[in-house]
């Protein structure tokens, strides 16, 4: 409307138009009335009946436009609020409104079937985001969670609902908003330490930049690529070494002999024997070490059968003679693995646990228990500590003054043989060191299966 012009509502305009369409007709009809010869009674019963045919047909044209336009406002409110079930009523094509009731049924039907795609879309791409063993971060322009898929929660030990809103800093993933994507980094959360790949990049939702990132830990895949190097280096190794080991044990046994048979006087001939026996035994001793790494590119497949995890842990610790092994139960749980591989695992964990505990005299206690699916082993001791757990799974690598730096090696092998995991770390609130083995459940209490 212009402005200083009085608003007109559009019931009233329609009404307006209805009794102006009606007016010539019915001015007319009054003046013959009025100027003929009628009687009077006539002249105002007539003139009553043309007045209320006028005005009642006005009216009813006015409430069938509006009432057309209130059902198509309907329609299309409901359309708005989410409801696309209502349908206006259609009738003959050619009728305008008619094809204008069509019209919204066919915009009604279209955005129904685009919601549903779109629900179900997004319910595919959440249970893929749910099922996925990686971890999804959204932050928004503040860097504040806004979104965390089940991997994320679980490797930061919280739901969803309890990190929605939390700062990035806060979480301690600051650092891996943005830079450069991919690239490896190590990083320990609250349930799991490793090398992650990160992958990030921008998006924008509601008109906000938001930033996505994506953690995949790769360290299994490093470290599987790392064990195959060390694989082809320690069967190269042990082929040249025991080719060399082999003629020089078995010349130092001919010149031992020789002497004994020979002899050039006392002392000399005690020189030489002890000589020899040195290099005899230094070459059976490296023959031997060899051998022991060798167990690294051979350690068979496991043989799975239903392992009790109480009879397990109460047998390895019986096993250990130096100091007693405190043992807490845990649950009646069985895991589905090789026994024997398994026994070796403890025993690894076990042995290292008492050195560390006779260092300081403190002891060492085992348990166990379930969660989320997957069996927790863990190993306590009161030593002193490691302090560097970086290396502690590298082949070679010891903290032990007679150590061979295979036993750790071969124990994470088994148990990420048995798709498990291995963890040490030094203890937080008191002195010492915690080992962690994790494996998934595969037997419950009845052994029907599940956890």
């Amino acid at each position: 409307m212009t402005k200083g012009r009085p608003h007109v509502s559009f019931d009233l305009y329609v009404l307006l138009l209805a009794l102006l369409a009606g007016l010539p007709g019915t001015a007319v009809a009054l003046i013959l009335l009025w100027t003929g010869d009628f009687a009077a009674r006539s002249q105002w019963l007539l003139t009553v009946g043309i007045g209320g045919f006028w005005i009642g047909f006005a009216v009813t044209l006015r409430e069938r436009v509006i009432r057309s336009l209130q059902t198509l406002s309907n329609l299309l409110s409901a359309l708005h609020e989410g409801d696309f079930s209502m349908r206006g009523r259609t009738g003959d094509a050619r009728d305008s409104l008619s094809v204008a009731m069509l019209e919204a049924n066919m915009l009604g039907e279209t955005l129904r079937r685009q919601r549903l795609d779109a629900l179900e879309a997004t319910g595919l791409l959440r249970k893929v985001m749910e099922e996925i063993d990686v971890a999804v971060f959204a932050f928004d322009d503040e860097h504040r969670l806004r979104l965390a898929n089940k991997g994320g929660e679980q490797l930061l030990g919280r739901s969803a609902d309890v990190l929605e809103g939390a700062a990035a800093y806060e979480l301690g993933i600051a650092d891996l908003i943005g830079g450069e994507s991919p690239r490896i980094v190590e990083r320990a959360f609250a349930r799991r330490a490793g090398r992650w790949e990160v992958r990030t990049t921008a998006f924008r939702q509601d008109g906000r930049p938001h930033n996505l990132v994506v953690m995949t830990d790769v360290s299994r895949v490093l470290r599987e690529e790392e064990r195959q190097a060390w694989k082809r280096l320690i069967r190269v190794l042990g082929h040249e070494i025991n080719n060399s080991l082999a003629p020089i044990r078995s010349i130092a046994e001919s010149l031992g002999n020789v002497v004994k048979s020979s002899g050039t006087g006392a002392e000399d001939d005690a020189d030489l024997r002890q000589g020899l026996s040195i290099i005899s035994s230094r070459a059976e001793a490296l023959s031997r070490f060899m051998a022991s790494y060798a167990r690294l590119a051979r350690l068979p497949p496991p043989e799975r059968q239903p392992v009790d995890v109480g009879s397990w842990v109460r047998r390895v610790a019986a096993l250990e003679t130096r100091l007693k092994v405190v043992v807490r139960d845990g649950p009646a749980v069985t895991v589905m693995a090789d026994g024997d591989q398994l026994e070796q695992v403890l025993i690894n964990l076990v042995d290292n646990a008492v050195d560390a505990a006779l260092e300081t005299g403190g002891g060492v206690e085992v348990w166990w228990g379930s969660r989320s699916g997957k069996l927790e082993v863990v190993v306590e001791d009161e030593g002193p500590g490691v302090p560097d757990t970086s290396n502690l799974f590298v082949p070679f690598y010891t903290t032990k003054a007679e150590g061979s730096g295979i036993g750790l090696a071969l124990c994470q092998q088994i148990a990420e043989a048995h798709s498990g995991a291995i963890n040490l770390e030094n203890r937080t609130h008191r002195q010492g060191c915690r080992a962690r083995l994790t494996l998934p459940l595969g037997l419950d209490e009845s052994g029907t299966g599940g956890a």
